[in-house]
């Protein structure tokens, strides 16, 4: 999820202060939560009965890249993992395609920081430099890999700076397809005896539409094969480009979301097109009523709930929640992290870019916005700071 993500890559070293120590076991399995989770799902207000979007609970808890907070992104630990900690829908799939047509799971198509390709020699030959989206980008991309050759890699931390923990797990898990995940997700709905959900973004679709690898296509096929292609299927599909997601309209049936970035951005397909609209065109009444006739909800940058000051502290709220509420979206905000680096300067603790801040006092900031869920890289303290706000 996300691409364009501020203050992602903060540096330095330091010694994490483990938030989750007395809610994480050796083995990652979440003590102490299964109970919370639910009865925050019975007090949490708007959703959670009915069918569809309407089952799930407000606020929404996402796992964003599944716990990437405590696992390696977009990998089976992390999506298992964010299901432990009790997380109602797991954004198992940023999806880029292979060389030869499959869709996999990476952060981007670039993949010279999430795998140990570079320990590869035999795929030394292999790294370049592209222009993604306007931008000079020099590593492997998964477009030119086959499958074969993509599961001979493993995934690694993309961040060790912030989260040198999760280096311990580097290594461990193999890049993941989206069939696989379809049928994990099965899998997982079995065995918990409750309705699993997944949250895959479409990647940079108009990048690789123009290698002859759509991938909106080869989305919808892969939903129609597993049965999820309808309105009421668990599966919620999110693009930065909104063209994909029309697209994917007349595709499948499923519930389909606009991301955002930030208010002086615009789009890639937009600018492909010679569309002179930005996201702050796109927020407006007239541009939430358009994106409504398409899409059932939103996922803007947390920045276009409550913009930051000079100094990265809170300012008032924008009138972007009432808005999409009004022309009937819900609005899925990215992303909450536990890292003080990440944090509303308020709210940050300490120095290190490993060491956690208040992250539940800005929990509480942006849940009092009236937003429909939010995406979240550490699950556990995203379902207690719901089921403190809706028990207040």
């Amino acid at each position: 999820m996300a691409t364009p993500e501020s203050n992602e890559q903060a540096s330095g070293t330091g010694r994490r202060a483990v938030l989750g120590a007395a809610v994480l076991g050796a083995g990652g399995t979440v003590l102490g939560l299964a109970a919370p989770a639910r009865a925050a799902r019975g007090a949490g207000q708007g959703h959670g009965r009915g069918r569809g979007l309407d089952s799930l609970p407000v606020p929404t808890v996402i796992g964003h890249r599944g716990a990437s907070g405590y696992r390696p992104e977009h990998t089976f630990g992390s999506y298992q993992l964010a299901l432990d900690m009790g997380a109602d829908i797991v954004e198992a799939g940023d999806l880029v395609p292979t060389k030869d047509g499959h869709l996999v799971c990476r952060h981007e198509p670039e993949i010279g920081g999430t795998t140990d390709v570079a320990d590869h020699p035999e795929f030394a030959g292999r790294r370049t430099t592209k222009t993604l989206d306007g931008v000079q980008v020099t590593g492997w991309f998964t477009e030119d890999f086959t499958l074969a050759e993509l599961k001979r890699l493993r995934a690694v931390e993309r961040i060790p700076a912030n989260r040198p923990h999760n280096t311990l797990y580097d290594g461990r898990w193999e890049i993941p397809t989206f069939e696989e995940v379809l049928r994990w997700q099965d899998e997982q709905t079995r065995k918990r005896g409750k309705q699993v959900w997944i949250y895959p973004e479409l990647k940079h679709p108009t990048y690789f539409r123009a290698f002859g690898l759509g991938l909106e296509e080869r989305v919808a096929k892969l939903l129609r094969k597993h049965g999820k292609d309808r309105r009421n299927s668990p599966v919620i599909l999110q693009s930065f480009e909104p063209t994909s997601v029309q697209r994917l309209r007349e595709l499948v049936d499923n519930p389909l979301v606009v991301l955002l970035s930030d208010a002086g951005s615009r789009p890639w397909d937009f600018v492909e097109s010679g569309d002179p609209r930005t996201t702050a065109d796109l927020v407006t009444p007239r541009g939430l009523k358009e994106i409504a006739s398409y899409a059932q909800g939103i996922g803007p940058t947390l920045n276009l709930i409550i913009p930051r000051d000079s100094a990265g502290r809170l300012t008032e709220p924008t009138t972007l929640v009432r808005d999409a509420h009004r022309a009937g979206l819900i609005l899925h905000p990215y992303t909450m992290r536990n890292e003080s680096p990440f944090l509303p300067a308020e709210f940050r603790e300490g120095a290190d870019p490993d060491a956690y801040g208040d992250v539940f006092g800005a929990y509480r900031a942006y849940f009092a916005t009236g937003i429909d869920g939010v995406f979240t890289d550490q699950p556990d303290t995203g379902l207690l700071a719901r089921e403190d706000f809706v028990n207040r």
